[in-house]
């Protein structure tokens, strides 16, 4: 038997994002269910059939969706909340996206077709969207109650095998396991752990499982991500127990247990003595672990080795990694080892052939989700057929690794320079919040409950469009400068008129909050192609950090001046903060994170500068992906945010007492690190707390937080526009936690996704509904 090769996903958006302009046709009303169906089913084809073309063997199927995975396996398993009004039987797609985005009353909702009723007279809310693990993608969770009862209520991944199997390719079903479904799952019910449901929902994925069997499976990947997560015993004990009545459901098939993003750690005699019949394990992120994992697997167990890194963009050095995996080979035999990625391709761009724009000496460097199965099938091809079958591969590989190591783009010493000679006062602002306060107070002259957006507005068609023909050089430096002129000049008059408070230019010249900065940095790279899935119809494309990083000239402070001279209001300078801009790249594996993030928070820090000397009486520096990065292991979580927030300190402290600092962070669970959050010393944070209902403030008023906070007052992923009364429920909830004194009003996020009409009709309710409440607490 020979050693061969799997992935454990795909990415699901398309080569040319094909997913994402299909999605996004449907929900404009341009198409219909059947011709979103279609193009869904030819990306999954196309995926399928290249998977197996390159040498693939063990081919992944349900690992495609139309908007979220996890989403999908609550549909698959009837975990549909009351409010969706269902009643049983499949979901249709009008209701899927319900789920998803939520949905305005009326028309939208009526389109549903599942007897859904209104919610606060405002339409229906979307899941609570949260990120998966430490990644930028979001899923949304699964939402369950004390009497939760399961059923099959879609049969997606059965579905999906049999449509791969029509195609002339087998593959391998992956299933979102169900401990880490249900430990992902929220509850509104006190005193309740949804791991207790489950008894209730084994026999679900058993029902599954034996439908698999009998059409054709094999193998399949059943993904328990939380054993790269701290466990306690009863939980790996539910672990055991439900993987022996999967196992005995539906013998003779196969299990593939599969974890990622982490070591198994103390999980791991757990994983290897599952009844399951092969285990896959995160090599890149968990190297040390190897030892300890052919110490303890037994030797039936088939190994899949995680050997590329799934999350990054780097080339391997394969002769390197020939030299660790030989003996394994040799020791267990090929038919008990699999190669695969680290995690599933998700994660990755999709295939580097298609960047023709790119720096030559950076692109020999690199490996995107395509490369990243070929090197594999290169190693595999080694492996079974000796390395002379692959001599040509191997030395491109050894050479390649060994440029990058050499170049002298890596390094410069300028940048080391003043990194050493950093000091612990530069980290430092000069007065306790309580003394700032004051003077931010006196001189910016807010009303109680002010209100602002957290930067971004609309970027409509003719943005984009006038973007990209200023990209293909049909449009001039100074035509396109003068476009985005007007939609500042235009966005800022329309703010002022509706009585925002602190006012933002809008951000029509940024492509993306950390591309934009990453471009005028150096010491990064770009694509063209590179795009990743974030949510949805939503994706990035990650900076590539290759190099160490400075800061030639300023990069926001001529669009923050012109706004600024529109209006007597202040206006917000808009920076993205290190922190975000380190995990929302693809990050040089060369040298310590925490190293090059000092070395953003320097380059942001001139930035800073240049605002405040500028006239800038607030600065926002975003640390949307803080949380993102927190290590796995509660045990790893100090040292990470010690040099987190040193770093946005850094970036921040260089300002006077009257310049006030504002941050955002979104969709981040913050009780666990509201210590870390509140030893920032921003004067004001505004957080995401709509869909939670303001839950999320708890973790502040227990804390006692000092400092001001901006709740999100409405959930911008869903295209509902909230009522003025729903606003205000929100606002007195957030007064009944914080005080009056405290409050900020501004949505959960930025606005560029959304469109004009949504955002001026849900910015008019805010500012009516912060009007009322500032009544009701400063009487006239």
């Amino acid at each position: 038997m020979t050693v061969t090769v799997a992935t454990l996903g795909f990415p699901r958006i398309g080569p040319h994002r094909e997913l994402k302009f299909a999605l996004e046709n449907h929900w404009a009303g341009k198409t219909n269910a059947q011709a979103l169906l279609a193009t869904a089913a030819a990306l999954r084809a196309g995926a399928w059939t290249r998977q197996a073309a390159l040498g693939v063997v063990h081919v992944p199927s349900n690992d495609f969706s139309l908007y979220d995975h996890v989403l999908d396996t609550s549909v698959m398993v009837g975990a549909i909340p009351a409010i969706y009004g269902w009643t049983g039987g499949p979901i249709d797609t009008a209701g899927y996206f319900t789920m998803a985005r939520g949905a305005q009353g009326g028309a939208t909702e009526a389109a549903c077709a599942h007897g859904h009723t209104h919610h606060q007279g405002s339409g229906l809310p979307a899941l609570e969207m949260t990120k998966w693990f430490d990644t930028n993608y979001h899923y949304l969770a699964p939402e369950v109650s004390r009497d939760q009862a399961f059923a099959l209520t879609s049969t997606k991944p059965i579905d999906e095998f049999l449509e791969a199997r029509a195609l002339g390719v087998h593959t391998r079903p992956v299933l979102l396991g169900p401990v880490t479904f249900l430990k992902l799952a929220k509850t509104r019910d006190e005193d309740f752990s949804p791991l207790s449901l489950l008894s209730a929902l084994v026999p679900v994925y058993a029902e599954i499982l034996v439908r698999l069997q009998q059409a054709g499976a094999d193998w399949v990947q059943m993904d328990e991500p939380y054993l790269a997560l701290d466990l306690t015993d009863f939980e790996r004990g539910e672990l055991r127990r439900a993987y022996g009545a999967l196992t005995h459901a539906a013998p003779g098939l196969r299990l593939m247990l599969t974890s990622y993003f982490g070591a198994y750690g103390d999980n791991l005699a757990t994983a290897v003595n599952l009844p399951v019949d092969g285990v896959h394990v995160d090599l890149a992120r968990a190297p040390e672990e190897l030892d300890a994992v052919l110490a303890l697997a037994p030797e039936s167990l088939v190994l899949s080795l995680g050997v590329i890194d799934g999350r990054n963009v780097w080339r391997a050095d394969l002769p390197a990694l020939l030299d660790r995996l030989d003996p394994i080979v040799s020791r267990r035999g090929g038919d008990r080892v699999i190669l695969a990625p680290s995690c599933s391709l998700l994660h990755a761009p999709i295939d580097l052939d298609l960047e023709t724009a790119i720096d030559p000496e950076v692109r020999q460097w690199l490996a995107f989700g395509v490369q990243k199965i070929e090197e594999l099938v290169v190693l595999a091809t080694a492996l079974n057929r000796g390395r002379a079958a692959v001599a040509s591969q191997l030395a491109a590989s050894a050479e390649a690794a060994k440029a990058r190591r050499a170049s002298p783009r890596i390094h410069d010493a300028a940048v080391a320079a003043r990194l050493a000679a950093t000091t612990p006062d530069m980290a430092r602002r000069r007065s306790p919040f309580g003394r700032r306060q004051a003077v931010q107070i006196a001189r910016l002259d807010l009303p109680a409950f002010p209100t602002t957006t957290i930067g971004s507005f609309p970027q409509t068609e003719a943005v984009r469009q006038a973007r990209s023909a200023h990209g293909k050089g049909q449009l001039s430096d100074v035509d396109y400068t003068a476009f985005l002129r007007a939609e500042t000049a235009r966005t800022v008059a329309w703010q002022a008129e509706i009585g925002l408070d602190v006012l933002v230019h809008g951000e029509f010249e940024r492509n993306d909050m950390v591309q934009y900065f990453g471009e005028q940095l150096s010491g990064f790279a770009f694509t063209r192609h590179g795009w990743v899935q974030s949510y949805g119809s939503r994706c990035v494309r990650p900076p590539i950090l290759f190099g160490d990083v400075s800061r030639p000239a300023p990069m926001t402070v001529d669009w923050w001046a012109y706004a600024q001279s529109l209006t007597n209001r202040p206006v917000k300078g808009m920076l993205t903060g290190p922190v975000t801009i380190l995990n929302w790249s693809f990050v040089r594996d060369d040298l310590p994170r925490s190293v090059a993030c000092r070395q953003i928070a320097l380059a942001i820090r001139d930035e800073v500068a240049d605002l405040e000397a500028a006239g800038a009486k607030v600065i926002q520096i975003d640390e949307a992906a803080l949380r993102e990065g927190l290590p796995l292991r509660r045990g790893d979580w100090a040292a990470y945010l010690d040099w987190a927030v040193d770093c946005f300190r850094l970036a921040a402290s260089g300002v006077a007492d009257h310049t006030q600092i504002h941050t955002h962070m979104c969709y981040s669970e913050f009780n666990d690190i509201i210590a870390a959050i509140g030893a920032m010393d921003a004067d004001v944070i505004s957080i995401e707390t709509a869909r939670s209902k303001m839950e999320l403030l708890d973790a502040f008023e227990a804390y006692a937080y000092p400092a001001q906070i901006g709740p999100g007052v409405y959930d911008i992923h869903s295209p509902r526009v909230p009522a003025v009364g729903e606003i205000t429920g929100l606002l007195k909830a957030a007064e009944a936690r914080l005080s009056a004194g405290q409050l900020w009003v501004n949505p959960d996020c930025g606005l560029k996704t959304r469109q004009w009409p949504e955002t001026q009709a849900a910015l008019a309710n805010m500012v009516e509904a912060a009007r009322i409440v500032r009544r009701s607490v400063v009487p006239a």
